[in-house]
């Protein structure tokens, strides 16, 4: 995609050098001898940035650059003065240019900035698109709270609308941290039980003896310390749903108890010999191979089948890749308003860092990454040395190995040809990636005789 500069200066040399320094980047350009033919440019013309003198006849940059910023905010000028003082430089940035340049000019930086504010621009519109491809992913889904468009994931969910409505026991396996509790809580919210409870249990961060109390209640003075009457979770949820996260651990006496509440929708409380009867959906979750925990000896067979009635399988993050910028994006807003932050977006090595994870610990483990990417931001764009080591270093295993003694040629043509095959032939992408003008890559490539089939 060529981008517009349009360069403002009374002085023609000035303009042509600028003019020419730019074309060759790959940029296509745009020349205005005053701020007034700039800003009809502006207006009438496709300009992605803009570089401007200060001092000019009919209408001056500072002028050009307030009319710019109030009328487009989101276009980024560069400032270029012969008459260079801080005060000038102050007052120019505060009237919103990016950088502040005295003439003669350093083309290099000026280049590196051109290129960084195009850039920056380029991650602010992909962060809008996917924030919009969010927002229209959840008004097209009964439930909101479950983000993805991969092939596995719409299958998943086209599952999770028609066993909901149902009274079918459900259980959700998957890797720690792919979202099964979001699961569950989808399968009540879509389901005729949405209006009463939805209770959840942690079957792994209770004891045995506490468990049994925790889920069937216990009457007075059934054991050390029941002190009163109290009422177990399943109780609670008549008439709606109860959730038993890590059902797999739960030990043998438990496991036969839960097992009459699913035949017969009954139980007795600890230490009770009342008959209790409940109306309620089970929803249950593990991480382990429940089939090998029966062939261990670990879980009851026929409480394995009363439980998986239907069997929903939650991938892992990294078999559903093309909805990890969509997750990027919705934490990355989330945590930006949580923290009073203003990040546009993720930088493109950080993204490529990203998208190349293996991500072991699944959506939890994003999460974590983006709050703490927001949180050590040091400007309005996530970089690649804000994300955790973990990440960086999974990148760092990928990159290109040189063997010492290659010649500076030899070592950029490896690594043209490494970028292109990343970037999957894409010279747009790979000359971004590599922080230069499509035309300069298309030049090397011509010069080191790469093959592009």
């Amino acid at each position: 995609m060529s981008r517009n500069i349009l360069i403002c200066d009374d002085e023609r040399n000035i303009r042509n050098g600028l003019a020419l320094a730019m074309e060759l980047e790959g940029f296509e350009t745009l020349e205005a001898e005053d701020g007034k033919v700039a800003w009809d440019m502006v207006n009438k013309q496709s300009v992605d940035l803009v570089i401007t003198d200060l001092r000019m006849p009919n209408m001056s940059g500072e002028e050009l650059l307030k009319k710019i910023n109030s009328a487009y905010p989101r276009m980024p000028v560069i400032v270029l003065t012969g008459h260079g003082t801080i005060e000038t430089a102050v007052e120019a940035m505060r009237s919103g240019a990016i950088d502040f340049f005295t003439k003669p000019v350093d083309l290099d930086r000026l280049t590196l900035v051109v290129k960084k504010a195009l850039s920056n621009n380029d991650l602010y519109v992909e962060h809008e698109r996917l924030k919009e491809e969010v927002a229209q992913l959840k008004a097209r889904n009964r439930y909101d709270r479950i983000i993805g468009k991969s092939q596995k994931m719409v299958e998943l969910m086209d599952i999770v609308s028609q066993v909901a409505p149902t009274k079918a026991s459900v259980l959700v396996t998957g890797e720690s941290g792919v979202g099964k509790e979001l699961v569950a809580d989808a399968i009540h919210e879509l389901s005729n039980r949405s209006k009463g409870p939805l209770v959840k249990v942690h079957c792994a961060a209770l004891t045995s003896s506490l468990l049994e109390s925790e889920l069937f209640g216990h009457e007075k003075g059934s054991f050390t310390g029941a002190v009163k009457e109290k009422r177990g979770r399943f109780e609670l949820a008549d008439g709606g749903t109860i959730f038993l996260d890590e059902i797999g651990e739960i030990d043998a006496a438990t496991q036969v108890k839960l097992l009459r509440v699913l035949q017969e929708k009954q139980f007795e409380r600890v230490g009770g010999e009342k008959p209790i009867s409940v109306d309620v959906r089970i929803v249950c979750a593990t991480n382990r191979d429940l089939l090998k925990e029966i062939e261990k000896g670990n879980f009851r067979e026929d409480l394995y089948y009363r439980l998986n009635v239907v069997h929903l399988e939650v991938p892992p993050l990294r078999e559903r890749k093309d909805d990890i910028p969509l997750l990027m994006t919705s934490f990355l807003t989330l945590f930006s308003k949580e923290n009073n932050r203003s990040i546009e977006g993720f930088s493109p090595q950080a993204k490529r860092a990203l998208l190349s994870y293996d991500w072991p610990g699944n959506i939890r483990e994003l999460r974590n990454c983006i709050e703490s990417a927001v949180v050590l931001a040091r400007g309005s764009v996530i970089e690649y040395d804000d994300l955790p080591p973990s990440v960086t270093k999974a990148e760092n295993s990928q990159n290109l190995s040189l063997d010492v003694g290659i010649t500076l040629a030899e070592a950029e043509k490896q690594l043209i040809i490494s970028t292109l095959a990343q970037c999957g032939g894409n010279k747009t992408k790979a000359a971004e990636v590599l922080g230069i003008g499509r035309k300069t890559l298309h030049r090397k490539v011509q010069e080191y005789h790469i093959d592009q089939a």
